[in-house]
């Protein structure tokens, strides 16, 4: 009994450090998730070909901390957003609904569509990632009903201060800045950083009941090995030049 009773302060020591370990990962792990990096599944072609469905990626939710003379501004690469970056925000409109695009303007351009070219300032905008899979170009028509008014003829219009014109590299299949405005600083959750899974099949949307959850996980299951975009596996997304050129039929790689 007494040898009994020695062993058991060692058995709660145990116990009780298992118990640390896991509380100290758990909130590394949560902290991790809400200021550092996050996960995001590409639910539409918006942004294809850059980003196809079925991506799953990691955004940078750090690099846009604030900048300063502190001591993680001088151990993160911290920066303001630039033109050019593919950013994960909340939507305007919806701000329970993630949405993901690339940033076009910046506060205080003057944005310009005409005949499907993007303008900045009255400079055409040099853009080697887009994709135009319609070949047709609306008129500038008042009378058209939307998405046609605006796709291939828009403003122009003043980016305003702390905001940002975000549109999908998909221009002919994007909803964007074009149809529902400019982006608030304050709901840009991060940087697109790198795919770290690429699944042929596409997810549910957001807020999708369980049984869609169900089915997805299903799918993954039967399907991961022959279904999986394995090149695409840890690709690191740039915030210009990682497109494929001349490749629309999507899910070839």
């Amino acid at each position: 009994m007494a040898a009994a009773a020695e062993q058991s302060p060692a058995r709660k020591s145990t116990v009780r450090e298992y118990y640390e370990a896991l509380l100290i990962a758990l909130i590394f792990v949560n902290f991790a998730r809400i200021f550092v990096f996050q996960a995001f599944k590409i639910p539409t072609g918006s942004m294809e070909d850059n980003l196809k469905v079925g991506d799953h990626i990691i955004v940078n939710k750090f690099i846009y901390g604030p900048k300063g003379e502190s001591l993680l501004s001088g151990i993160f690469p911290l920066r303001d957003v630039r033109r050019g970056d593919i950013i994960v925000f909340r939507y305007p409109l919806d701000p329970d609904t993630d949405f993901v695009k690339r940033v076009i303007g910046m506060p205080g351009d003057v944005v310009t569509v005409r005949d499907k070219v993007v303008s900045i300032n009255g400079k055409p905008l040099v853009e080697p990632y887009v994709v135009h899979d319609d070949p047709q170009i609306y008129p500038d028509q008042p009378a058209l009903p939307e998405p046609y008014r605006s796709r291939d003829q828009f403003g122009p219009v003043t980016v305003p201060p702390g905001q940002y014109f975000a549109m999908g590299d998909n221009r002919d299949r994007s909803s964007d800045s074009r149809y529902w405005g400019t982006v608030p600083r304050s709901l840009i959750k991060g940087r697109a950083f790198m795919v770290y899974w690429s699944f042929e099949r596409e997810p549910p949307p957001q807020g999708s009941p369980p049984s869609e959850r169900a089915k997805e996980l299903t799918n993954v299951l039967l399907h991961f090995f022959d279904e999986t975009r394995w090149k695409r596996t840890f690709f690191v997304v740039d915030s210009k030049y990682h497109y494929t050129p001349g490749i629309s039929a999507y899910g070839n790689e």
